[in-house]
């Protein structure tokens, strides 16, 4: 199989030249798209995430050899979650070489939180599969770099700074309601918006309810901390 002018130049952000370029291929394929000779990248999305996982604990390990196991869990979760693989994606241009069936396309899939961040894990799989963990590392060092040098600022839990937001102005806790489902009942999709009793909202939608609200809190947090 021969990569597009469009994956190949994707291919070449990543740093990786593929061998089996059909992985590539197989972890841009969303599910809306798969047929049964051409898979989605849901397996891929399985391994990549735990691939991830790996290279980021050893990561923060060796940028703190001191660190307590309590002071590193934030850190790697602000790095692994999804709202951050899906920040990697947009900069790497993921969206743009994305596969996806007409729906999908039509309803912004290439700008879905959820779909990038799927993807942007099946790529890590991809290349592990195609050329080892040490390409699967030098990708995700080479990626994840400003992340990792930076990770202290973004450890908080979304969820948890928003209402801490909302109790130092004396708010009450924030509310998150679901406005939407979406997608087949093996596959759904959620938007849940969070709201302030001071009247600013912000919505998400993503595969599981709780990782929306993550995502909803993270996005009204960093409107509301952005220098004005």
């Amino acid at each position: 199989m021969k990569l597009t002018a469009e994956q190949s130049a994707f291919a070449e952000r990543l740093g990786h030249r593929f061998s089996r370029p059909d992985l590539l291929v197989r972890a841009l394929t969303h599910g809306s798209i798969s047929t049964p000779g051409s898979p989605d990248n849901q397996r891929l999305e399985f391994l990549g995430d735990r691939v991830l996982g790996l290279v980021t604990a050893e990561a923060l390990l060796a940028a703190d050899p001191d660190a307590a196991e309590g002071s590193l869990a934030p850190r790697y979760n602000a790095l692994v979650r999804k709202e951050a693989c899906a920040e990697v994606a947009r900069e790497a241009g993921l969206g743009e070489v994305l596969r996806l069936g007409r729906s999908e396309m039509m309803s912004g899939g290439r700008r879905k939180e959820a779909l990038l961040g799927d993807a942007m894990e099946a790529v890590i799989a991809a290349i592990y599969l195609d050329g080892g963990i040490e390409a699967a590392r030098a990708t995700i060092l080479s990626l994840w770099s400003r992340r990792i040098e930076t990770v202290e600022a973004d450890a908080r839990d979304p969820k948890t700074a928003l209402q801490e937001w909302a109790q130092a102005r004396r708010q009450p806790p924030p509310r998150y309601v679901q406005t939407d489902r979406s997608g087949p009942d093996h596959a759904p999709e959620f938007t849940i918006e969070v709201r302030l009793a001071s009247g600013e909202t912000a919505a998400a939608t993503a595969r599981a309810k709780r990782q929306a609200e993550q995502i909803a809190a993270r996005t009204l947090l960093d409107r509301l901390e952005a220098p004005q």
